[in-house]
């Protein structure tokens, strides 16, 4: 039974496994995303506090997910190449997810009972949905995908170094 985010293996876009354990002792912002979202320009802010943190500490993992208006059609590669060309995307893109129902990935299962949404409400609502992990690999807290990145910007200043 997973006690934290970093019991779990997760796939990269080419198919290996990554077992979230290789950021141990990091904080971690972790992101369903979707490539044809109104929410998809979030994709800048979240390189942006990438770029700034990243050096101090934290790590930003990205997970495509098509649930949502079928707003992530493209394969994995496809999914990586658009988030890299158009925001210029260097933090961690995984393999597509669904992160809701049965098929949900255990990540996101053990997240959304963690952090659970308001109301008390487990279920992901929508693409952009971020998780603020700690260093020690125990969920913080959920923001909505409404959230702007850099507005959780001092909640990741306070979990660094």
């Amino acid at each position: 039974m997973a006690t934290n985010v970093f019991d779990f293996v997760c796939q990269t876009t080419t198919g290996e496994d990554k077992p979230l354990s290789d950021y141990r002792d990091k904080v971690l912002l972790v992101v369903n995303t979707a490539s044809k979202c109104g929410f998809t320009p979030q994709f800048e802010s979240l390189e942006t506090l990438y770029k700034k943190y990243n050096g101090k500490g934290l790590e930003i993992l990205g997970f495509p997910c098509n649930q949502f208006a079928k707003q992530d059609p493209g394969n994995n590669e496809e999914i990586a190449e658009f988030c890299r060309l158009n925001y210029g995307v260097s933090f961690p893109v995984f393999g597509k997810i669904d992160v809701n129902g049965s098929s949900a990935d255990p990540l996101y299962k053990h997240l959304k009972n963690e952090a659970p949404g308001a109301l008390g409400t487990k279920a992901i609502k929508w693409n952009f949905t971020k998780f603020l992990v700690d260093s020690s690999g125990q969920v913080l807290k959920r923001y909505a995908s409404a959230t702007k990145p850099e507005d959780i910007e001092g909640d990741i200043q306070k979990l660094l170094p």
